[in-house]
């Protein structure tokens, strides 16, 4: 029941352009490309190949295949977090309301409701809490730890916020023999050898998109908003956050009121806000990796000092506060993903009627069937949005393509628009600029039949016909 709920809102969710940079990687990825080398990838590597399968198997609905994943992935997100509390001693009651107060957070509804790359390692991170917990009490076996070694090493190869709680739990083994440090290490090896492989076949490209682009790119956006870089902004919008759901109160209901094993859990929730608030600015997916350990806490500590009146008229008022941001998200009447579906197949039909195969630049590569997007585009609008993060020869070597310096692109077969906006959550300037090069180099417009985009079509594009049948 709670994971057709979960999928249902990730239908009924609005488009975000966070999107397009995950899609675009899978179908890729499905497609025989390789990150880093062939394309830019903005995170570290895992999501794209576990999500390639479902990519190549769901072909033109792959955007909504993967927001049903990800809705799956939030579902065991929580299970995993009531097990976990089970393990550790509290009642089915404690958990469950504990669960369930997880499950309101806005935080995760965000997180799970989208084809981003949050609900993924947070999914291997609460999966691994069971053995953690069990380890934690002295009851775990070599199957614990090389679990949770796997679990951890993928969670921080899906996303490099996870990596810190990963690391965090394995210098805590490293103080105790039985907690298994080498076995833990095991597990994490079949990661870091996909890792290394990914690196040493493009190592700038991976530099770049797992370690540069995060550091530097926000800044330079965000340099017309000061504000939003500032601490006083980053410990606003983190207590915000927090307090759209029961996350603030977990902490407050959790501070000293704990056994000594469950130390673990208070390092990795410890862990995961330093994660988070490393990055600027902070968003709300960004407070994720430290939830799970924290409902965790919140269950055990309820079973031992159960909440009274007023604690629990709180926990309602908080998990209402959390549900009310999707609630009004949803309450459009309108189901906007199939609404993108219909956009994206008036746009492949407009690709076949002009005879164009491709590549086609565009902001929004997740509308475009897979074999048509542009590799240098894999990343939407958030490379091509900045300015000084490369000079041009790195532009060309990394396939990427900046405002910037948009001789580069030269002229693609066709340019998509209307992608990019504030209907995405995105910046409608930067689509103007990719319709204003369009104009500029004489390519034909052909509005896209009921829909918002425009195809710019190239004067010398290929006559030749290429029906897209997938995306």
């Amino acid at each position: 029941m709670l994971a057709i709920l979960l999928i249902a809102l990730a239908i009924l969710r609005p488009i975000d352009h966070d999107e397009s940079q995950y899609v675009a990687a899978a179908i890729l990825t499905a497609h025989g490309l390789i990150p880093y080398r062939d394309f830019a990838y903005l995170q570290t590597p895992l999501q794209p190949y576990l999500f390639a399968p479902i990519a190549a198997l769901a072909g033109e609905w792959t955007w909504p295949a993967l927001r049903i994943t990800n809705a799956l992935l939030g579902a065991a997100t929580i299970a995993a977090v009531h097990r976990a509390a089970r393990i550790g001693g509290a009642d089915t009651r404690a958990a469950t309301f504990a669960a369930a107060l997880f499950a309101t957070c806005d935080i995760l509804l965000f997180s799970i409701g989208t084809a981003r790359n949050d609900a993924l390692p947070a999914a291997c991170l609460a999966l691994a809490l069971p053995a953690i917990v069990r380890t934690a009490r002295d009851q775990a076996s070599r199957r614990d730890a090389i679990l949770i070694g796997t679990l951890l090493a993928a969670a921080a190869t899906a996303k490099i916020s996870y990596a810190l709680p990963a690391l965090t739990y394995g210098i805590w083994t490293l103080f105790r023999a039985d907690r298994r440090p080498w076995w833990t290490l095991l597990g994490t090896l079949p990661f870091v050898a996909l890792t290394t492989a990914l690196f040493l076949q493009a190592p700038e490209g991976f530099l770049f998109g797992v370690i540069s682009f995060p550091g530097h790119a926000p800044t330079e956006w965000y340099q017309a908003r000061p504000w939003k870089l500032s601490n006083i902004a980053k410990i606003i919008d983190t207590l915000k956050f927090l307090a759209l759901g029961p996350a603030l109160l977990a902490i407050v209901a959790t501070i000293g009121r704990r056994q000594r094993w469950h130390l673990i859990l208070d390092l990795l929730i410890l862990a995961g806000l330093i994660a988070a608030l490393a990055p600027v600015p902070t968003w709300r997916q960004y407070l994720l990796p430290m939830l799970p350990a924290l409902f965790v806490r919140l269950a055990l500590v309820w079973h031992a000092h159960p909440p009274g009146k007023a604690m629990r008229i709180a926990a309602v008022v908080f998990a209402c506060a959390g549900l009310a941001p999707t609630i009004e998200a949803v309450a459009n009447g309108r189901i906007p993903m199939l609404d993108a579906m219909r956009d994206a197949s008036a746009v492949r039909q407009t690709l076949d009627r002009e005879h164009v195969a491709g590549p086609v630049a565009t902001l929004s590569p997740q509308f475009l069937p897979g074999t048509a997007s542009d590799p240098r585009f894999a990343t939407g609008p958030f490379y091509f949005r900045s300015t000084a993060l490369l000079d041009a020869d790195q532009d060309r070597q990394l396939r990427l393509v900046s405002h910037a310096r948009m001789h580069l692109l030269g002229q693609p077969p066709a340019i998509l628009t209307g992608g990019e906006g504030a209907w995405s959550s995105g910046d409608d300037r930067i689509d103007t600029l990719l319709a204003t090069y369009a104009i500029r180099q004489g390519y034909r417009a052909v509005p896209v039949p009921d829909t918002r985009f425009t195809l710019y079509v190239a004067r010398r594009a290929s006559p030749r016909p290429a029906p897209h049948n997938s995306p």
